[in-house]
């Protein structure tokens, strides 16, 4: 029932706001609009479409904004109107009431708030889709940032995701690509993130990750996190003083190189996603600011992704030969790891990647229309049977995010020649000699405690073979004698090697 009432919400909602627009051609429901305003006689189609877009998604609640706030960034794909109203969804959505914040404040501490802070702003300073945020000041003088999670917020996200659930088994069962896209594992990895978003102490985990990630870092600032203070409701961290990223002239007016802030921006993705496999997930304009000293500064922490080794070697080396062209390799990359069927020949892969990219390079970003590329990678990918990798949802939509800074700051910003030199460096630290000292040394504890059991495992494999010499054949006791042969061979090599990695160990 509810679930029912949820999908009648969104119905009201959307014909309330006039958002049929949308959906279809002007010309072709000119003639529904008479019965839909006598119908509906709240229905708002007077005012502004982007306006319109914008209340539409904050009343269908967060997950629906959270959308917004990604389409708001990419202003190459979304009309402008469309796409600056959209972008007040990054912070000025409507908060909830002072008094239920400072509520939620004593309940959380269980005293009044003049005993926890010398000072609260009842006016929040940002009002975002799960929580907002209220500055105050410590008892020890520390300026603060009280972030607290939306009440009631947690029953309306498990009724969105059961209804994507829905939609999405819907287009596995009736639509072509449904299985190959894989929605259903797409909406499952949407729902962790989001229930991760709604406990404060693990944003909180994620923010001293990424501070520690970055230390001492002259391109990014993340704030401390003070741990005396959170809970899974309230999260209190350093309050950080910056510019707005999104406001260009004020940026420059402060005097920031901003075609350095923009190729910063880009060397601060790739090192988070290729050194440390764990990166910022929700980087749209809201969520950074920028320091007098030209730093970055990373806000909002709910949202972070992470990537196993193996997935950040197939990334590398994808965009690597993407930046070299090389898209036999490209396509070889998608085979082994697994992303394309095994049986798809590598010359017709190939040609088609290369049919999509070739166009796109040796352009700044303001030429590049993306969406078109992105459209014409969607008709490869289904061509070939290629699958949707649930765990790369969140890296793809980072990448956006990313792209979509770089255009506003610098619409000259060459994104591949920027990318390649670092991505190069990192592979050449990872796979050459340099990655086979790292490997070895990482290993050597697991070695010294491997290498005294030798002698013991040693002695039982021969116990083994000596007692069922007596009951095999000549000819499988010769097979034996050459199979030990070989183990000697290998252990000589085993006690070579460990030989190195303790030369090679720092004492």
């Amino acid at each position: 029932m509810l679930r029912l009432l949820r999908i009648f919400k969104i119905l009201v909602v959307v014909l309330r706001f006039g958002l049929d627009e949308f959906l279809l051609a002007p010309g072709q429901v000119h003639w529904l609009q008479a019965p839909l305003n006598a119908l509906l006689f709240m229905r708002d189609v007077s005012r502004p479409r982007a306006l319109r877009l914008r209340l539409a998604l904050e009343n269908l609640g967060p997950i629906f904004v959270k959308f917004g706030q990604m389409l708001s960034t990419r202003r190459d794909l979304m009309p402008a109107d469309i796409a600056d109203e959209l972008a007040r969804l990054q912070d000025q959505v409507p908060p909830f009431s002072s008094a239920k914040a400072v509520a939620i404040l004593e309940a959380t501490y269980r005293k009044p708030l003049d005993q926890v802070f010398t000072s609260f702003e009842q006016i929040p300073v940002a009002s975002a889709s799960v929580a907002q945020v209220h500055f105050a000041m410590l008892p020890d003088g520390r300026d603060a940032a009280v972030k607290i999670l939306r009440p009631g917020i947690a029953p309306i996200i498990a009724h969105d995701i059961a209804l994507l659930k829905i939609c999405a088994d819907l287009m596995e069962r009736w639509w072509v690509d449904g299985r190959r896209l894989r929605p259903t594992a797409v909406v499952v990895e949407f729902e962790k993130i989001l229930r991760d978003e709604l406990d404060l102490m693990r944003e909180s985990a994620n923010a001293s990750q990424l501070k520690r990630n970055f230390a001492n870092s002259p391109l990014l600032l993340v704030p401390e996190v003070y741990w005396d203070y959170c809970t899974t409701e309230v999260m209190v961290m350093q309050r950080m003083y910056g510019m707005p990223v999104s406001q260009v002239s004020v940026l420059r007016e402060a005097g920031i190189n901003i075609a350095k802030l923009a190729e910063h921006g880009v060397e601060i993705f790739y090192s988070q996603v290729f050194r440390d496999g764990f990166f910022h997930a929700d980087m749209h304009p809201g969520n950074v600011q920028v320091a007098p000293d030209g730093r970055y500064i990373a806000l909002d922490f709910g949202i972070m992704g992470t990537l196993t080794d193996m997935d950040k070697h197939y990334l590398a080396q994808n965009f690597i030969a993407f930046f070299r062209r090389d898209y036999k390799r490209v396509a070889q990359v998608h085979i082994e790891c697994g992303w394309a069927p095994a049986d798809t020949r590598v010359d017709e892969l190939e040609s088609a990647i290369r049919a999509v990219c070739e166009p796109i390079f040796d352009r700044p970003l303001r030429e590049v229309s993306f969406g078109r590329v992105l459209l014409r990678l969607f008709q490869t990918s289904r061509r070939f049977g290629i699958e949707v990798q649930p765990q790369l949802v969140l890296l793809q939509k980072t990448l956006l995010n990313v792209e979509g800074l770089g255009l506003q700051l610098d619409p000259e910003l060459d994104l591949w020649k920027t990318a390649k030199p670092w991505l190069e460096s990192w592979m050449n630290e990872q796979v050459g000699w340099r990655g086979f000292i790292r490997a070895l040394r990482a290993e050597a504890p697991n070695y010294s405690t491997l290498l005294p059991q030798l002698p013991r495992v040693l002695h039982r494999y021969l116990s083994q073979t000596v007692s069922t010499q007596n009951e095999v054949l000549l000819n499988k006791l010769l097979k034996q004698q050459q199979r030990n042969s070989t183990l000697l061979y290998m252990i000589f090599f085993i006690l070579i090697l460990m030989l190195v990695v303790g030369l090679l160990t720092p004492a």
